[in-house]
């Protein structure tokens, strides 16, 4: 169960005319999604995928005591995000899953290669091009240590790539070498993504994927929800609210509002529009954080996302997870009266259900808003800016 409220500490910050205005646009907003060329995760994941899926997951489960996710951005943020809120805080795994390829850290490749000398392991590679700067570094890096440890038959079982059907240099390469592979269609972009491969294959280790699909799928039913957002995010933005703060009150959904910060980034920041994604983790961040948002530049309006249900723990009279909530309920209020505007998200708990529904929401959300925007939610002509900057000044065969 899922409920949003955009109205009890949003609406004296509403400009009513302007709300009608957005709103009146609705059909206009979703004929343009409807029409776009990315929107290929709006589609049923086919059965047949899913069965391939869990096939070459219980054959990985066979010989390897680990899988080496190797990728960056869309292709590993979305999977990370769900595996870290369903898995304990401690001992968190049934198979280990590493994700790789996110930094250019030698001191934590080298520890990284030294820990898998010692584990019979897997790589699924994830990159739509296979030039990905970070993914190709890495992916290197392990094959050679792959060489060291397995014989060529080996390396053929444990090297799954995930990449474009036809065209990139990892499609090459499977076509090559006869890697398995999955596809990532061409009308789904990689913050967009968590119903491809890319991600559901890392997740199949250790979550319950057919609830999570059956999430994804009944996220459908909340594309109302979605605009309303989408109009409010408009709404503080053209109020000086240009700056998103995600709450979350639990630590292991960090990443989760890591992908969100993704989605919304790289979805609406465009010729000089969008607000800037943010995320706090609280209580933590209250004491170091908190008093800005109280009181500093109002710039800011806030999302929080509460969990009706947690594991009990008493304290006194009372236990600790309805302390925090009614920490986040005060917070809220206070930001409130401190002229910073509060969207409340509530979810009865953290499954998978709830996740897939809720991922589902906020791609909808990210598409409708970068509508209301007037920029593509679906490409990211800034990061080519840096990308090529780096390939200018950076020298390799």
């Amino acid at each position: 169960m899922i409920k949003f409220d955009f109205n009890t500490m949003v609406d004296s910050f509403i400009d009513k005319d302007n709300f009608n205005n957005l709103m009146s646009r609705k059909d206009e907003v979703y004929s343009k999604f409807s029409e776009a060329y990315m929107t290929g995760w709006t589609k049923p994941i086919e059965v047949d995928e899913l069965n391939e899926i869990l096939r070459v997951r219980d054959e990985v489960l066979e010989h390897s005591e680990c899988l080496v996710v190797i990728g960056i951005g869309g292709s590993f943020l979305g999977s990370y995000a769900v595996e870290k809120m369903l898995s304990p805080y401690f001992n968190n795994y049934n198979f280990e899953v590493i994700y790789a390829g996110t930094t250019l850290s030698s001191k934590y490749m080298d520890e990284l290669l030294e820990y898998l000398r010692g584990v019979d392991f897997t790589v699924n590679v994830i990159s739509k091009s296979g030039t990905t700067m970070e993914t190709k570094i890495t992916y290197e890096l392990i094959k050679e240590l792959m060489k060291e440890k397995y014989n060529d038959s080996e390396i053929k079982e444990r090297i799954i790539v995930t990449t474009d059907k036809e065209k990139g240099l990892l499609r090459e390469e499977v076509n090559e070498v006869g890697y398995e592979s999955f596809i990532i269609e061409d009308d789904i972009g990689g913050r967009y993504s968590i119903v491809t491969p890319a991600h559901l294959f890392p997740l199949a280790f250790n979550i319950d994927l057919d609830k999570f699909i059956e999430g994804i799928h009944d996220g459908k039913d909340l594309i109302n929800e979605a605009y309303m957002y989408s109009v409010v995010r408009r709404m503080m933005f053209d109020n000086g609210k240009v700056v998103e703060n995600f709450v979350a009150y639990e630590q292991n959904m960090y990443y989760f509002t890591e992908w969100l910060k993704q989605l919304f980034g790289e979805s609406e920041g465009k010729e000089g529009m969008g607000c800037f994604p943010v995320s706090s983790i609280h209580t933590r961040d209250l004491h170091s954080l908190g008093q800005f948002i109280q009181e500093g530049n109002k710039i800011i309006f806030e999302t929080f996302f509460k969990v009706e249900k947690s594991n009990l723990v008493n304290y006194k009279n009372s236990d600790l997870h309805s302390i925090n909530n009614i920490v986040l309920d005060s917070v809220e209020a206070a930001h409130f009266k401190g002229n910073v505007p509060c969207n409340l998200i509530t979810i009865d708990e953290v499954n998978e259900y709830n996740i897939g529904k809720l991922m589902y929401f906020f791609m909808m959300s990210a598409a409708f808003s970068s509508l209301l925007f007037e920029v593509d939610p679906f490409n990211q002509p800034g990061v080519e800016v840096y990308k090529q900057e780096v390939r200018d000044n950076l020298k390799l065969d």
